[in-house]
């Protein structure tokens, strides 16, 4: 079959096969849409903490529209998990949800993805999916991402790949598990049919463009963007200086052992129009939740790729036929089974950081500094009108480095964490809270040539007595300053 695809891709006319890259791309576009306007929990309608794609039948990801990037990662990986555990069983008007980062590709268990088939003619011709953080799934503290788990049975329910719906029927004692899970069930399961809302839409979207322009020029588009996006980023490496460099950042601790800082190391050799990124020299798996697994480094080196290259480049799995990848079975990189994986986010900075040093060595007119970590907080309790559970879950921006030709910016997420900061009126008018100031601290990016941009300060009053957690880096080590660009100011 992919042999016959490839032949296809040099049949298919240059025409057409734009016609059916930019309809691929509307449709998620589209199903994305409805995911956002769809959204129960703030986390999905307001910051956008969610992203769709469409996958080929191998699982590898054809479309994507771009609001997480770590995602490009997420989604072969659940489909694979989906195909490992139902296989010739899957049928048309089938669901899936999977969590688990270990036998998956979630980041981490808030993550849920749903995942559901396309067939044409009784061909399965790819997936839908979509992946949604959940506001709660259990575990010892709202919001499930505990910042002192020691295993990822401390990070709420995690669900292997499981059938939710078949023959679109729903399978009721699924839904009736994660709602007995969760500290949140109505928005947790409310945001889940909304994904699966967005996949069905999706599911339509493309049966319609195989009708409109035929299966086989469909399946040729899927092997020719691969292609495509494989020879774009290949052609933009030749042209850049070729030479082996290493790079180092550090995320501030773990959780648990509070005076470690956790050590990221790579070397990137750069030869012809080949990357070969090595990440064994990085810390071991680490006790608390800073580890990533590999689905996230693949993605956050693709990431820098797009972002060096290409910001408007079509994003597919074929960016990772580009370069070679190393990391270390037991690392913080690669951790083994059950080492927890919820506060990934700082680790996924100091990877991106790491990589964007090292290659500024081959790539110097596209430097930039580092800029602010993650910066999630959870606030959890009682609802002050309702009396039920709430869980306040939101990301604060800060700073994004300064580059080789211009400021950073000012107030805004950086790197992979792309999701929006929830509104001010929207936050006071679902949770019992007052937020008394949300401002631009002053002189807090890098100073130098170009500054780095400035931090946000956001001051809270909680109406109700509530449990916090703070998912965040940089309190310690600050941002690094580029070229003799002074550092950044540490979070508090």
């Amino acid at each position: 079959m992919i042999a016959n695809h490839r032949t296809l891709t040099r049949e298919l006319d240059a025409v057409l096969f734009q016609v059916i890259k930019a309809s691929l791309s509307g449709i998620v576009q589209e199903m994305q849409n409805s995911l956002f306007r769809t959204g129960f929990s703030t986390i999905i309608r307001e910051s956008q903490d969610a992203s769709c794609a469409i996958m080929n039948a191998g699982g590898d990801v054809v479309a994507q529209h771009v609001v997480l990037p770590l995602h490009i990662g997420c989604f072969p990986a659940c489909c694979n998990a989906v195909m490992k555990a139902y296989g010739g069983s899957i049928r048309e008007g089938d669901a899936f949800l999977i969590n688990h980062p270990y036998e998956g590709g979630s980041p981490h268990a808030p993550d849920i993805a749903v995942i559901t088939p396309i067939f044409a003619e009784q061909e399965l011709v790819g997936f839908c999916g979509s992946i949604a953080h959940k506001s709660d799934i259990g575990g010892p503290v709202p919001g499930s991402c505990s910042g002192q788990a020691k295993e990822i049975f401390n990070e709420g329910l995690h669900l292997p790949a499981v059938r939710y719906q078949q023959g679109f029927v729903t399978n009721e004692e699924v839904e009736k598990i994660i709602a007995s899970n969760s500290r949140t069930p109505e928005l947790v399961l409310g945001d889940i049919r909304g994904q699966l809302g967005a996949d069905r839409l999706g599911e339509n979207r493309l049966k319609n463009l195989i009708v409109k322009y035929g299966k086989d020029a469909v399946l040729a588009c899927y092997s020719q963007l691969m292609d495509v996006a494989e020879n774009r980023v290949r052609q933009a490496i030749s042209q850049w200086r070729d030479g082996t460099y290493t790079a180092e950042r550090f995320v501030d601790d773990d959780g648990i052992e509070l005076n470690k800082p956790v050590r990221i190391f790579v070397t990137v050799e750069k030869k012809g129009e080949m990357l070969h990124i090595d990440f064994t020299e990085s810390a071991d798996q680490t006790k608390g939740p800073a580890n990533i697994r590999f689905p996230l480094v693949q993605a956050a080196c693709a990431y820098c790729l797009i972002s060096l290259i290409d910001p408007q480049m079509y994003v597919c799995s074929g960016l990772f036929r580009t370069f070679d990848l190393a990391v270390r079975d037991g690392s913080v990189l690669s951790p083994r089974f059950p080492a927890p994986v919820n506060t990934y986010n700082p680790t996924v900075h100091a990877v991106i950081d790491a990589l964007f040093d090292a290659l500024s060595h081959i790539v110097p007119d596209k430097v930039r500094a580092d800029g602010c970590g993650s910066r999630s907080i959870v606030i959890g309790g009682r609802n002050t009108h309702t009396g039920k559970s709430y869980v306040q879950y939101e990301i604060v921006g800060g700073g994004t480095g300064a580059r080789s030709n211009k400021d950073g910016l000012s107030g805004s997420t950086n790197n992979q964490g792309n999701a929006r900061i929830a509104p001010v009126e929207i936050i006071e008018s679902e949770f019992p809270t007052r937020i008394l100031r949300m401002e631009l601290i002053k002189d807090s990016g890098g100073a130098g040539r170009y500054q780095g941009g400035l931090g946000i300060c956001r001051e809270y009053v909680n109406l109700k007595d509530a449990r916090f957690s703070l998912r965040s880096a940089k309190h310690n080590i600050p941002a690094n300053g580029m070229h003799g660009g002074l550092p950044g100011r540490t979070g508090a």
